[in-house]
């Protein structure tokens, strides 16, 4: 009897190891902003799309969901704690369990996105603990309290990384002295890998995951560099200091302005492109074949998003850029030359995603949501709505899934039917 139990558990691990992919994670499958959904409406109704349900007492908190068939799952902050919550498809909570320290200094509000592998939910909290939680009855398999284990650097306003998922290995940013990013194994969170450290404060960035000719390098950036790391080793590939491009001018426009990168790193054809706010140029990167090493190909000065990343769509990037911290206009710039197609003034900067060649653009001051043809052309809005649920900054990322558009705004999340029927 013994020796079936333990060959069942094999078997189990063996299964997780080989046939578990990622369900939902932060700013859809590719971690680019752009879903992949057929038959969405290309207009929606003057008064907005119909809202199928809301949930206006929830957590508080800045994640967007992660949608696992009929249940939704996102982050909220109760007193001291960040915790996952598990809701229905009619936004009733089925469950929620605390799984780390909040971040209490300033804007303590939860903003990891869970990151789901088949049963399992991957969060991390503001203060850098690392959970794995059974995504049917919220159960924690393992924690680490990953901040103090590898004397974490932490920034202004603690941590925001979405936790990614490579093979065997969870992986995280927790910067500082003692190193820069780390691999624990997804099914135990003992350690597999840490990086030696480039002695730099965690941005508010995500990582990406790039393969090419078998290899796998992981993306992030910090408050000063942007660098690769080789996901099967935890060698350090390449750096390149974010803060002052090749030695030679520095990307802040203004001397004093704050070193705060939140935005996920995009990838396309061998080059990287990255965009913070405060007026710092924006960057793109050539990477060499072996993904060991990045030269600037471009900067721009236009398209500084602050925190609501970008999307790019046949060779065009789209964003808000950073005015000043309660202002900024809606941009579009070439990818290959970095030039300006157009900077147009609507409600306030945000945040965006896109499927099937049209935009949604959520305006992170008063809710406004709309919807926007994929163009160079211009910023021609053909559909537009405010949202009224919620409270606080709509600093929150849209998701959309199975005909849906999910918005979270502070305690609230609301589902609006966005198929065309």
């Amino acid at each position: 009897m013994k020796t079936v139990t333990i060959t069942l558990v094999l078997i189990a691990i063996f299964t997780q190891f080989t046939n578990a992919q990622i369900i939902s994670q932060w700013r859809g499958e590719n971690r680019n902003g752009i879903y992949n959904e057929t038959n969405l409406l290309k207009e929606w109704p003057v008064d907005g799309p119909e809202l199928l349900w809301f949930n206006d007492s929830l957590p508080k908190g800045h994640s967007s969901a992660a949608i696992d068939g009929e249940t939704i799952y996102l982050t909220g902050l109760i007193d001291t704690l960040d915790y996952l919550i598990a809701l229905d498809n009619k936004g009733i909570m089925k469950w929620k369990i605390a799984y780390g320290r909040a971040f209490m200094e300033s804007f303590q509000d939860s903003r990891s996105t869970p990151t789901i592998e088949g049963n399992n939910i991957y969060v991390q909290s503001s203060m850098c603990d690392i959970a794995c939680i059974n995504k049917t009855n919220g159960e924690i398999i393992w924690k680490v309290e990953a901040f103090d284990k590898y004397e974490g650097k932490v920034g202004t306003w603690g941590y925001a990384e979405s936790l990614l998922i490579i093979d065997d290995k969870v992986v995280f940013t927790p910067a500082g002295h003692k190193t820069t990013m780390v691999a624990l194994n997804k099914l135990t969170g003992d350690e597999i890998w840490k990086t030696e450290t480039l002695n730099d404060t965690c941005g508010y960035a995500s990582p990406i995951l790039i393969e090419k000719n078998g290899k796998k390098v992981i993306v992030n950036v910090l408050a000063t560099n942007v660098f690769g790391v080789d996901a099967e080793t935890g060698s350090i590939v390449f750096t390149n200091k974010y803060a002052n491009v090749d030695n030679t001018r520095a990307i802040a426009m203004w001397s004093s302005a704050p070193k705060i990168n939140t935005n996920t790193p995009v990838y396309y054809n061998n080059e990287i492109y990255i965009t913070s706010g405060y007026n710092h140029s924006g960057v793109k990167y050539k990477l060499n074949d072996e993904l060991t090493d990045i030269e600037v190909v471009w900067t721009d000065s236009v398209l500084d998003v602050h925190h609501g990343n970008v999307v790019l769509i046949d060779g065009y990037i789209y964003g808000s850029n950073w005015l000043n911290n309660s202002n900024g206009n809606w941009c579009c710039i070439n990818w290959e030359t970095g030039k300006a197609e157009y900077e147009i003034e609507w409600q306030n900067k945000g945040s965006i995603i896109s499927n099937d060649g049209m935009l949604y653009c959520y305006d992170e001051k008063r809710g406004n949501i709309a919807l926007v043809p994929a163009t160079p052309d211009g910023f021609n809005i053909v559909s537009q709505f405010k949202i009224a649920k919620g409270k606080g900054p709509h600093w929150s990322h849209m998701v959309i899934n199975n005909g849906k558009l999910y918005v979270r705004h502070g305690n609230a999340l609301m589902a609006y039917d966005i198929a065309n029927k």
